[in-house]
This record gives structure tokens, sequence and C-alpha cells, in this order.
């Protein structure tokens, strides 16, 4: 299929899922995850009806925003992000979806004051407790979330999460079920910088199992340009 075909498949999934679990479709925000696809190709996919194209590396995010890749649509952040690189995407990503640590947080923290700007971001959970990856435990994210409160220039939008990579979609509900609790039981803290607006979770192989669970945030990728082709 093409970029449009596609597109517009997992658009109509997305309205499948959410009407089936009562919710209104409009709610679900896409965020194309346009990783190793050139400035032409997301061109395609904001045209097709894409509104959010979000990058995991800084280096093709910069050469692909010169390039004009981004027009039409916002842009966001969704990779690891090293605090040596957080200079070059405050500002520039809307919402950076990767933020795995308080040092993290507080160079976010730093360099959105320097630009008087305040800088959105989504706490990452390591919700499966791998030790390969980085984030908070689902535990820390009450106190976490009470340390940032102290840092004038970023604001939590949400929570974020990859769960263990699992044979079938469906061994995932469990994970997505318990980063929605997770969402909701935190939803209400009231603190100036914090508004749980997000819960992005589910990628192209489960995005349909994570709205079912909750999501209003999907990062999907191959199921829009195709299957990336690693060299």
């Amino acid at each position: 299929m093409s970029i449009a075909e596609s597109t517009a498949a997992v658009l109509k999934n997305i309205e499948s899922v959410a009407l089936q679990a009562g919710r209104d479709p409009h709610e679900i925000h896409l965020v194309a995850a346009s990783k190793m696809n050139d400035a032409a190709r997301v061109q395609q996919a904001i045209k097709a009806g894409v509104s959010i194209c979000g990058e995991n590396r800084v280096q093709e995010m910069l050469e692909k925003n010169s390039q004009g890749a981004y027009e039409g649509a916002k842009l966001h952040f969704i990779g690891h992000l090293q605090k040596n690189k957080v200079r070059q995407v405050v500002g520039l990503a809307e919402l950076i979806h990767s933020a795995d640590s308080l040092p993290l947080i507080s160079a976010i923290n730093k360099e959105a004051e320097k630009k008087s700007i305040v800088q959105d971001i989504l706490l990452e959970v390591n919700i499966g407790n791998e030790a390969s990856k980085s984030g908070f435990s689902p535990d820390e994210i009450c106190g976490i979330l009470a340390e940032i409160s102290g840092f004038s220039s970023v604001r939590v939008r949400g929570l974020m999460a990859i769960p263990p990579i699992c044979g079938i979609s469906s061994e995932n509900r469990p994970y997505f079920e318990r980063m929605k609790q997770l969402f909701v039981d935190n939803r209400e803290k009231k603190y100036d910088n914090v508004c749980m607006d997000f819960l992005s979770m589910g990628m192209s192989g489960d995005y349909q199992e994570a709205i079912a669970c909750g999501a209003n945030m999907v990062r999907v990728g191959s199921a829009i340009f195709g299957a990336r082709i690693y060299k």
C-alpha cells in the first residue's frame, strides 16, 4: 500500500477500536513515527491526514526539519534523549515523550528556562520493570511528580510506556491496563505544572490493543511507512 493508503487504514482502525470501546475517536492522537523516512515521505503522511510526527533521533530530526519535513504537523520527540542533546530538542519538539530520569528532566528544565519557554514532557514508565529499558518504575511516579512540581519550566502532560516484547498483541493487555490505572491514579495531582492529558502507549503491532485499554496517544511507524530496512 502507499503511505496515503496505509495512513487511511490506520486512522480507520483507530476510529473502529475507539467506537467499540465507547470512546470518541477524536480523542485519540496518532503520532507517525517517521524514523528512517525522508522529508518527502513524511510530507506524504501529513497530506494523508497525519497531524503529529514523532522522531527518535536528534540529528535526523534536525536534518529533516531543515528540509521542511514537518510543515503542516506538530513535532514530538519519542526516542531516548541524552542530556547532551537536550539543547537541540527543547523548544523544537512540542512534546518530549521520553523523560526517563530526574537528571534529564532537570536538564530539560534548565534549557527551557534559558529559552524562556515551558517544555511539555511525558514521564516514561518502565512498566515491565525491564533491566534493559530506561524509565521510572510505576511505584516512583507519585514521588517524581512531587519533585518535578518544583521545576518552573517543564510541564508534565502525561505518561508514556513501551511494554515488554510479546508474541501477540493481547499479551500486552496487562501492561496497558496497569498503565491506564497509573494514569488515572495520578490524574488528580494538584501541581501547577502537571496536567495528565496524554497516555502514550501502543505502536504498530499493538496500538489497537492499547486504545482498547485506554491509550489516547499511539506511536505508529511501520504500519504507515512500511517496514524499516536497517543497514
